[in-house]
């Protein structure tokens, strides 16, 4: 018997949502469907959590490109709407449109503060309303004929009572923009026409109306624009000289290879930007709370740090066995973590290219992380992880971490490594990147894996098997903790109602 006092646990289950079977990932968002009077979105997001008061915005992607600015409509509270209609459409693509024979008089009686839930299972995509009391009960079911969908993202900023832009990235490479309360749809890179392989996550770029970044399965990201058409990409007819510098041609593995930037005066079509990472697929990718950082992981075994604002990579991060599957930062911003093939978490401190310990408790790979920020603070941290073994584990660390010495970085901070003009994210190929200290080795941001010996190892302050089933998601609300696994069931488990200490069997 674990007794735990004044911490989170597993207390009871509320609520498990069938969906149908799948032999891959079943991959979850949820959102707080709140509106203000008005019927626009509030500043909830994908329970996101008490704002950070560290968290400073950045400037918007692309800014000073004004080719870049969306078209202004004449009414501000309108929003565009993608071109066909899905439910009368004819494409090859859509199998089959079910709509909730109860669907307009379920969004009226729903409360404005309600949580919506999006999943996409296989070939199926299905939007709930997890404040229903038939919470198994879609409100629209879309079946794909032979794509299957990978990811999806609502976005944060467009959203309101009347409109919701969902994006989804297929099997086929292919993306769709959909939006839900008008089941109006248009299909982007179809038939592969900019990137033919596999979409693994897609989101909307923080703060964006237009814009979102897809990662696709050959180690490349690119942006796309909803609201543009699509064209075939050559590299070789972008321009081939940025801020007066030629695109060195390096590995993919040194360094970002901007195969199209943002900043571009060829922006009529699609893609917006292009960036070549690695030759191995992109399993995830997380942007930072202040929206200037973009922290990607990949078969390959590492992480990567990038200012996706000026398209520099800041440091490469390697795993201590096999490819990272999935990353998130904390709040604050200050830390990141990986999950891994190693059956490994690990918690890194990117401001000074620091390693704070390795978080060992599951017995297979670790399939998603996420911060409880609603248990984080300045200097007290909990997070909870999911894998392939059906466990779900709870964690906690403080800034001391990295303060002991035990685990420490052998090279000089990101900051350090810098001088001015010159990145080590983009530089030319005979050029050498210096320490302030007049040393004339170079210092490279491809950061060695560190020895067992020299890493804290972190046990979990909690540990169960929830499902018979591996898992593939986690996040946390303010009241519960919910879990998915690969057979397409949702749970929601409550946080404890009062400090009282209470057995766990």
């Amino acid at each position: 018997m674990l007794v735990i006092a004044r911490q989170l646990f597993l207390s009871s289950r509320l609520a498990t949502i069938q969906t149908p079977c799948s032999s891959v990932s079943l991959q979850l968002s949820i959102y707080i469907a709140m509106f203000d009077g008005e019927g626009r979105g509030t500043s909830a997001s994908d329970f996101g959590g008490p704002a950070s008061a560290t968290a400073v915005s950045a400037p918007a992607f692309g800014d000073g490109n004004a080719l870049l600015a969306p078209e202004k409509l004449k009414d501000p509270n309108k929003r565009r709407k993608p071109k066909n209609n899905m439910t009368k459409s004819n494409s090859s693509f859509i199998s089959r449109v079910i709509i909730n024979e109860s669907f307009s008089k379920k969004m009226a009686d729903r409360p404005n503060d309600g949580i919506f839930a999006f999943a996409n299972i296989n070939r199926a995509f299905q939007w709930l309303d997890l404040s229903s009391s038939t919470k198994a009960d879609y409100l629209t079911k879309i079946l794909f004929t032979k794509a299957h969908c990978l990811s999806h993202d609502v976005n944060l900023v467009t959203k309101s009572s009347s409109h919701l832009d969902i994006i989804m990235g297929f099997s086929t490479g292919e993306i769709i923009w959909w939006e839900a309360m008008s089941q109006r749809y248009t299909r982007l890179n179809k038939n592969g026409v900019i990137n033919k392989t596999p979409v693994s996550q897609i989101r909307w770029i923080p703060g964006a109306e237009n814009l979102f970044l897809a990662a696709h399965m050959d180690g490349t990201l690119v942006v796309y624009d909803k609201e543009k058409e699509d064209a075939v990409f050559n590299p070789d007819e972008e321009e081939g000289q940025l801020n007066g510098e030629e695109l060195p041609n390096v590995k993919p593995s040194d360094k970002i290879c901007v195969l199209k930037s943002v900043h571009s005066k060829n922006q009529k079509t699609n893609p917006v930007a292009v960036w070549k990472l690695s030759n191995q697929r992109i399993n995830a990718f997380n942007f930072s709370p202040n929206n200037r950082h973009l922290a990607v992981v990949s078969e390959d075994g590492t992480m990567r740090i990038i200012d996706y604002l000026k398209e520099e990579l800041l440091g490469i991060y390697n795993a201590y066995y096999g490819g990272f599957t999935c990353v998130c930062w904390s709040p604050d911003g200050k830390y990141v973590l990986t999950g891994g093939q190693d059956d490994l978490i690990s918690i890194w401190y990117p401001q000074e290219t620091t390693l704070i310990a390795r978080c060992q408790g599951h017995q297979s790979w670790v399939t998603s992380v996420a911060f409880d920020p609603w248990r984080c603070d300045e200097k007290n941290y909990r997070f909870g992880s999911v894998g392939e073994d059906c466990r779900l584990c709870l964690w906690d660390f403080n800034s001391s971490h990295r303060q002991r010495g035990s685990v420490s970085s052998r090279v000089p901070t990101l900051q350090r490594a810098e001088t001015s003009g010159t990145s080590p994210g983009r530089i030319r190929p005979d050029s050498t990147i210096s320490a302030l200290d007049g040393d004339e080795a170079t210092i490279s941001i491809n950061y060695p894996v560190e020895p067992r010996s020299n890493v804290a190892i972190l046990p979990p302050v909690l540990t169960k098997i929830t499902d018979k089933d591996p898992l593939s998601w986690i996040a946390f609300t303010e009241e519960s903790i919910m879990t998915s696994c690969k057979t397409g069931h949702i749970r929601t488990w409550s946080r404890p109602s009062d400090s009282i200490t209470q057995p766990i069997n």
